[in-house]
């Protein structure tokens, strides 16, 4: 099922061109260097919507990822600089999500793009993983958090 709702979202749905625009914008916010928290965040949402059924977006920390504590703060500095930039594909995409919902086909998509709202507004950080690794991880929260509670 996975795999026939990513074909349709890459084909009929034009998936692909979302995907290699994020790519490629994050590719180039990459090599200026500057703006590279902010690019490698869009480089990982644009390898998302490659392949969104199956696959989400989640943080660095709820993973475990190491980081060096002068990239999370210059990554944190970055991502308030990109904040107006991102309120306004935010914007854009919930105009989407909505413009979707009105025909039966495009809801699908319209739950890609819900998937990944948090990352257009703050890519900083953020990776790309299975649905499966997600799964396991708020699994482990919730275990943990009863745990704690008895």
């Amino acid at each position: 099922m996975r795999t026939l709702g990513n074909l349709l979202w890459l084909i009929p749905c034009f998936g692909w061109v979302s995907a290699i625009w994020m790519y490629l914008f994050g590719l180039l916010l990459t090599i200026t260097v500057v703006a590279s928290p902010v690019g490698l965040g869009l480089m990982q949402l644009g390898k998302f919507l490659f392949w969104p059924f199956g696959n989400s977006m989640t943080s660095k920390d709820a993973v475990n990822i190491e980081q060096n504590p002068a990239w999370k703060v210059y990554s944190t500095i970055v991502m308030i600089l990109y904040f107006p930039f991102g309120l306004i594909y935010l914007i854009v995409a919930i105009a989407q999500i909505i413009a979707l919902c009105f025909t039966l086909v495009g809801i699908p998509i319209a739950m890609v793009l819900a998937k990944s709202l948090s990352t257009y507004l703050n890519p900083v950080n953020k990776i790309c993983v299975s649905s499966d690794v997600v799964d396991e991880i708020n699994r482990r929260k919730a275990q943990a958090y009863l745990e704690g509670n008895a």
